[in-house]
């Protein structure tokens, strides 16, 4: 449908036009015989001109073949990107078979008889050039399909035959003479065009010797299993998008799955695109543009032919109201003007269609690029271990006036309580900043941030979400870039047409306000960069937060961390404020422009030029600077969007300039040995030498490296698998497959066989003797679907030490012929991991391979090692006895303890691995709930919303006053009497224009700036909005995860939160409030214009509420799929999300594996996925737009026929077109904007669904601030655990006591239920039987917060933040620096530590033993009365394992201490000891002063 700013624009200009008499109107024709204007006919000197069109049409075919033949192989962006073709289906790419089919026979048929039927006509025309060329014209189609005997669509054909259906119709309905039997061959040859062409229409377009399996017939029921109807439709199909059908008629009846919609076309799987993309050279922007530049140039193409058709439709118009007017005109050339108008529409309406498909194939090609593009550079990338840590509180340096990047934020500004206070802080420091120390700070900004610095998981994941969005985006916004300042330069035009030399006065008014738009820009732009490294501060705080979050909880930081992140949230907003205010000023720049333009020109048109301004001028000017103003007001938000998508392109080029991993020569050998010589590594980006001219061989069979803590043994394993920087020596990388197991396992969101085989192929029996091997076939043997069931995201469902032996499992099934095994035994107990070096380590398994095993347990590998080695201090050496090993081994005192455990059974905790371990995302169904709305209205506070209502109330109220204004001044020139109305008394008052025009310039000049101020103000409100909204949202959300139960963490994947937290609430940060704002807009003007259409006639009411009717129909067949898809857009984004954060955390064992092809397929399969849903999503929205536009197009023509049917005059026609298509208009957007709001409104419904978490129970009773005293007992009774409902006890009847102040050991197999003691000490699970009793109160009674903070659980896996040591010893910030210092130098005191060490996030920069140690440190540093050790010194060696038990028993002296533990030191160092099993106490005792255990009877 064609846009009603253009038509007004023209109309406007009409009624100017229209005061010409017909006589001068005409006498601007010099010759009737090429235009009867009376008539609305061509003479006969145009009409053969006409009927040549298909002669023009085949010199342009033949000259685009001619190209071709010229240019055999064209620039790549001038072709298509992905073609199908025989080839690729594995079959010889030979020239397609020039077969015969149905339609090119009948195409032939049709053509020869149009060429009949002319040739007849021509003998009754001899002389005519008419008949001439229409037989030429049918003599050329017929050759064309005797040659290509076409058998699918040809677009040459098409263009010919529709040509020939132009020129037939224009010849036909412009001859002067009525109808004789004569012209009855040339009526047969229109219905033979109009036949060819519905043939052309109706043929397929995908070529018939492309095989068709897999793809969906058209109007069949969807399917996922095979291709969208798209890849084989006609013509006919796609240019009306009914092959959306089936997929809608599904989703009226009922809510969409995944299962229910198609896969994704061939030109749209990313796995074709991504092999295309990646080998194209330059820069990621040139890239892009090579693969999408076809479709580019296609989008610009189609929005000059709109721009072209918008532009000339008005015109028609102008003719149409005319011909109305004028006596002499017979009503056929209004009818013929109608009709023309319309033909003109439904090009804007079909080329409207093309150019949304055309844009969106490059928009979701180009995002799913860069997404597959950005994973596969994560793939490739140095690991990013130590880089240099960039302070974002240190980016902007304090200013005379106190603005800091501190703790107060970004801007330095202090959240403050009142919402319109903070405005104006924000306010003034955005404008002093950029001009006061900006440039410093933004040079500093350059040189601490962009230096090069790797990626975070934060940016990374807001890169993959927003950047590449922004980019995209530009792709499909092409076209209206092209039609925006095509308007703007012909609204120029035409003023300049209108007001003469008047208009360069206004002119100069724009091209000022363009260099202060210029100017803000560029400030704008720095603002952005901030706002984007606040965005990706954020996002790193809320991942390590979503990670960390049991963590957290056990310790009772929650809140500390709650606070710290809606500190870094205050930040982002704050700068979110500050962008917006810039956006604003180029507003409001553009916004005084626009309305200084008319006030300009118009002071020069009546007082420099002394000309009059009547309303044949006034009105048409007015319009043309509305059209002006509505083009200048998009120039901020493109200006917007241009900046936006620089930044986001910059930060992309940045990442993917990252230094890659160095991989293996191209010219290494599989099965050479690992061997280095000399060899000095560092940590990748780092300086510090890790390790030091090392000279290693490692021979086939087991070798052993042992070492004290953070010798260099991890760091050993990563040089031999490439990841660290080699500085000198010799290191000769083999290109094998190496099985790695990574220290903390790395597990998938998978069955536990699917992670062991790791997509090696099954073998059954081998498979069995691994599992024995590894010891995992009694566990699974507690697993009611064995080793098929689900174990949640990183094996949450598995104990430590069974997350251990699968990682183990799958390093052995693997064919590697190296092994690298990173300490997996110290997660198990002594049975065990004995059991695991005489089955597996040593067996048949590994005969022929190289086993490098890192362990501190080298008293169980002593005598069946083949090399040992030393690692210290970053040097090796080989030794020959595992007491030469500086790891103050003890092996006599380890094999006397082994009798003690090895009396330890078998268990499991057989609830914890279910048939899917992790919950499906949940969806609603049905439209969005008026709770939802209400939700986001509270959360935006209702007083703004009144206060923007009633602002947008004004602002109409002022524009409506402009236009009477002029109105009145029009009238007032020469005017006759007085008038009664009170308004027009008003103007009375005035001087005549003519007298004095300067109060009549000052009223229109202080309209022009009211409405200004009116908008602005309006804008700043919803500015209002959006961030209160934005702020208290995300506030709420997270403080309702914070606090959810821990079984919302077992079933919730990382990565789905991690959605919500990035996706849905940047929609909530966008102008989600703007639709609001365009409803409540649209309203008024629909209801206005049904009042005014009213007024005309009731007939014009009457169709306007049926065309009303149809609209709604229209929409509401739309509206339930749209919700589906959106919903499945929404959670099918969420596996995107998860595979991202998941690689970063496996990337070494994925390279390890060279599994890399691998989860690039998988992303590729997610991407497409996730992209399918947004695909048949804005498919349905062409669906609906074509319908829209259609129903308008047929709306407006039918309006005008009603017009003439009914005899109205001209001026009221004018009139009542206008309104009705400002009506129609108003109907299309009000309908697209309720649909929008209810899209984005998804995310809200997301985002309240978080807000509605069940929440744990805080407690009811505050314990007095000494409990628990050190004296108190814990003692459980009768105690049985459940993680969930339906699943089996993880503890059953367990009973027991600890005396208060004493040391406990619980021991037992792995997977005996050891650490869900250990959980239910924290309260994290309540009993459903007995009672848990610390110190004479229930535990699931007290409250919560208070148990937490006052004992202490020290898990296997400390959790560490990114910041200084001090920060992770004392997060709360508890305990002076002398405290944190003295449990530093008593745990760690080997190490050159300080409170100031930077620690990275995870602790990636530390060994799995110096995190433990820093645990350790924490847990002394709290001195709590109990204290719970789950595994703390499992990755330590023996001496310091012995040195911290010493350290404990001192600093922790008069504690209760819980340790759960596998080896014998810690039941040495305790005073009693529980043997679990299955659940159930099997057996309990004391120690004895030997570390014997004495059993109670």
């Amino acid at each position: 449908m064609l846009h009603f700013d253009s038509q007004q624009m023209f109309l406007s200009q009409s009624s100017w036009l229209n005061h010409e008499n017909n006589a001068s109107y005409a006498a601007k024709s010099n010759d009737l015989d090429v235009w009867d204007p009376i008539e609305a006919r061509l003479g006969p000197k145009a009409l053969p001109y006409f009927a040549a069109l298909p002669l023009f049409t085949t010199g342009l075919i033949l000259i685009c073949l001619l190209l071709r033949w010229i240019l055999p192989h064209p620039p790549i962006w001038a072709t298509n990107f992905i073609a199908e073709t025989k080839q690729l289906h594995g079959e010889l790419d030979q020239p397609p078979k020039r077969g015969t089919s149905y339609w090119s026979v009948a195409l032939f048929l049709v053509s020869a008889a149009g060429f009949g039927l002319q040739t007849a006509s021509l003998s009754q025309h001899i002389h005519e050039l008419t008949a001439l060329f229409g037989a030429i014209s049918w003599g050329l189609a017929l050759i064309l399909v005797a040659l290509i005997r076409p058998r699918r669509t040809s677009w040459s054909l098409v263009g010919l035959y529709l040509s020939v259906l132009i020129s037939r119709f224009i010849v036909l309905t412009n001859q002067r003479s009525s109808p004789k039997w004569q012209d009855t061959p040339d009526g047969i040859g229109l219905l033979a065009a109009v036949a060819a062409n519905g043939i052309a229409l109706l043929m397929p377009m995908r070529p018939p010797d492309l095989p068709k399996d897999g793809i969906s017939p058209a109007f069949e029921k969807p399917t996922k299993e095979l291709r969208t109807p798209e890849d084989d439709i006609s013509l006919w199909q796609w240019m009306t998008v009914s092959w959306m059908a089936p997929l809608i008629a599904v989703g009226k009846k009922r809510q969409l799955n995944d299962d229910d919609v198609w896969f994704l076309g061939y030109e749209f799987q990313h796995a074709r695109l991504h092999q295309a993309f990646r080998v194209l050279n330059g820069t990621v922007v040139n890239r892009l543009l090579q693969a999408n530049g076809l479709d580019l140039f296609i989008s610009c193409a189609l929005a000059s032919i709109r721009f072209i058709v918008a532009t000339s439709s008005p015109l028609v118009l102008q003719l149409l109201l005319a011909s109305m007017e004028n006596p002499a005109s017979p009503k056929r050339s209004a009818i013929m003007f109608a009709i023309l108008m319309f033909v003109m529409s439904f090009v804007d309406t079909q080329c409207s269609m093309f150019g949304l498909w055309i844009g969106r194939r490059a928009y979701e090609r180009s995002r799913g690029e860069m997404i597959t593009m950005m994973y596969e550079k994560t793939l490739k990338r140095k690991m990013a271990v130590m880089p240099p840590k960039f302070e974002e509180e240190e980016v902007i340096e304090h200013d005379e006036d106190g603005v800091v990047n501190g703790e107060n934020g970004v801007d330095g500004i202090k959240p403050a309580r009142n919402t319109v206070g903070k405005f104006y802080q924000t306010l003034r420091r955005s404008f002093k900043m950029p001009f006061g120390k900006f440039g410093q700070s933004s040079a500093r900004y350059t040189a601490l941030h962009e230096a090069k610095q790797p990626a975070s998981m934060g940016k990374i994941l807001n890169m993959m979400k927003s950047d590449v969005y922004e980019v995209a985006q530009q792709f499909w916004d092409v076209d209206m870039y092209v039609m925006r300042f095509g308007q703007f330069f012909l609204c120029v035009v035409f003023i300049w047409k209108l007001l003469g030399l008047a208009c360069l006065l206004g002119v100069l008014t724009v091209v000022i306000a363009q260099v202060i738009t210029a100017a803000i820009a560029r400030v704008l732009l720095r603002w952005e960069k901030l706002r984007r490294v606040a965005t990706d501060v954020k996002l790193q705080v809320v991942s390590q937060f979503v990670e960390a979050i049991r963590h957290l909880r056990w310790y009772g930081w929650q809140d500390s961390w709650l606070e710290q992140i809606i500190d870094k949230r205050q930040q982002e907003l704050n700068l979110r404020v500050v962008t917006s205010i810039w956006n604003m000023l180029i507003m409001l720049a553009n916004g005084l422009a626009s309305g200084m333009f008319p006030v300009v020109a118009f002071f020069a048109y009546t007082v420099i030029l002394k000309q009059p301004l009547r309303v044949d001028i006034a009105f048409p000017a007015l319009q043309l600077f509305r059209q002006l103003e509505f083009a200048l007001r998009s120039i901020p938000l493109f200006i917007t969007k241009l900046l936006n998508a620089y930044v986001a392109l910059k930060r992309v080029e940045d990442f993917m300039t990252e230094p890659d991993k160095l991989e293996p020569e191209k010219q290494a050998t599989s099965g050479r040995q690992p061997e280095l010589k000399d060899a000095t590594f560092t940590w990748p980006g780092g300086h510090k030498v890790v390790l030091r001219n090392v000279s290693l061989s490692f021979p086939v069979g087991l070798n052993v490296i042992g070492g004290k803590v953070a010798a260099g043994k991890t760091a050993l394993l990563l040089a031999l698998l490439g990841e660290l920087d080699q500085l000198s020596g010799e290191y000769h990388r083999s290109n094998d497959t190496i099985g790695y197991c990574a220290q903390t396992p790395w597990l998938q969101s998978m069955s536990i066989r699917e992670n062991i085989l790791f997509h090696s192929p099954y073998d059954e029996a081998r498979y069995k003797e691994i599992l024995d091997a590894c010891a995992l076939t009694p566990d699974l043997a507690n697993f009611k679907h064995r080793d098929l069931s689900m174990i949640g995201e990183n094996g949450i469902g598995l104990s430590g030490g069974q997350r251990a032996r699968v990682a183990l499992a799958r390093a052995i099934y693997s064919p590697a012929r190296i092994l690298m095994l990173d300490d997996p035994l110290s997660a198990l107990d002594h049975q065990t991991a004995e059991s695991i070096v005489r089955k597996c380590l040593t067996s048949s398994l590994v005969k022929g391979r190289t086993v490098i095993l890192v362990t501190h347990r080298l008293e169980i590998c002593q005598g069946v090692a083949d090399q040992l080695i030393e690692i210290d201090n970053g040097n090796a050496r080989v030794v020959d006895n595992a007491k030469d090993i500086a790891d103050d081994t003890n092996v006599d005192d380890e094999k006397t303890g082994e009798e003690g455990t090895t009396e330890t059974q078998a268990g499991q905790d057989t609830d914890e691995v279910v048939d899917q371990f992790m919950e499906e995302e949940r969806r609603e169904h049905g439209g969005i709930k008026y709770s939802v709305y209400w939700e986001y209205i509270k959360a935006g506070k209702v007083r703004w919303w009144l206060v923007l209502v009633v602002f947008l109330a004004i602002y109409r109220t002022i524009a409506v006053g402009q236009s009477w204004f002029l109105k009145e001044w029009g009238e007032a020139y020469n005017r006759v009497g007085e008038r009664s109305t009170p308004i027009s008394n008003f103007f009375d008052r005035l001087p005549a224009p003519e007298d004095n025009v300067r109060p009549w310039l000052i009223g229109f000049f202080i309209i022009a700036v009211a409405q200004t101020v009116a908008n602005l103000i309006a804008q700043a409100f919803m500015l209002v909005i959006v961030y209160t909204a934005g702020k208290q949202m995300f506030k709420d959300v997270i403080k309702s995860v914070a606090h959810a139960t821990f079984r919302f963490y077992d079933v919730t994947p990382t990565g789905r939160l991690m959605n919500r937290m990035t996706s849905d609430i940047g929609t909530i940060d966008g102008n989600i409030s703007r639709q609001f704002q365009e409803i409540a807009d649209l309203s008024v003007t629909w209801i206005s214009c049904i009042v005014v259409i009213a007024s005309v006639t009731p007939v014009f009411f009457i169709y306007s509420v049926a065309m009303t009717a149809a609209f709604v129909y229209i929409f509401l067949r739309f509206l339930p799929t749209s919700h589906s898809l959106r919903r499945l857009e929404m959670v099918s984004l969420s596996p995107l999300m998860s595979d991202f954060g998941a690689l970063v955390d496996g990337l070494t064992t994925v390279r390890a594996f060279c599994a890399q092809s691998r989860f690039q397929d998988r992303v590729i399969a997610v991407t497409d996925a996730f992209q399918k849903m947004d695909h048949f999503y804005w498919s349905l929205q062409a669906w609906l737009n074509y319908r829209f536009d259609l129903l308008a197009d047929i709306s407006i023509f039918f309006l005008i026929m009603l017009a003439l049917w009914t005899n109205v005059s001209p001026g009221l026609v004018a009139f009542a077109l206008v309104s009705a298509q400002t009506f129609v208009q108003a109907t299309h957007s009000l309908c697209k904007s309720y649909g929008q709001l209810q899209m984005d409104f998804v995310s809200v419904e997301r985002i309240v669904e978080l807000l509605r978490l069940d929440q744990e129970p805080p407690g009811d009773i505050d314990p007095p601030a000494s409990w628990p005293t050190y004296s108190g007992d814990l003692s459980f009774s009768n105690v049985t655990i459940r993680y969930a409902p339906h699943l089996d006890p993880a503890l059953n009847d367990l009973s027991f006591n600890i005396k208060g102040g004493s040391t406990t050991a619980i021991v037992g197999r792995t997977g005996s239920g050891k650490s869900t003691i250990a959980l239910t000490l924290l309260a994290t699970l309540v009993p459903e039987a007995g009672s848990i009793m610390i110190d004479g109160l229930k535990i699931a009674k007290v409250n919560k917060q208070a148990l937490r903070s006052r004992v202490t659980f020290l898990a296997q896996d400390p959790v560490l933040f990114p910041g200084p040591l001090r920060k992770n010893l004392d997060p709360l910030n508890q305990h002076d620096d002398e405290a944190c210092t003295h449990v530093l130098e008593r745990v760690c005191p080997n190490y050159d530590w300080t409170l100031n060490t930077e620690i990275d996030a995870g602790g990636r920069n530390l060994s799995q033993g110096q995190r433990q140690l820093i645990g350790l440190a924490r847990a002394i540093l709290r001195q709590s009365s109990i204290v719970i050790l789950d595994e703390a010194t499992a990755s330590v060696d023996l001496g310091t394992s012995r040195e911290v038990q010493r350290v404990l028993r001192e600093e922790l002296k008069g504690a209760t201490v819980v340790t759960i533990a596998h080896r014998v030191e810690a039941v040495r160092g305790a005073e009693r000891y529980v043997v679990l099993g299955k659940g159930r106490v099997i057996e309990q005792g004391s120690v004895g002063e030997d570390g014997r255990l004495v059993a109670e009877e």
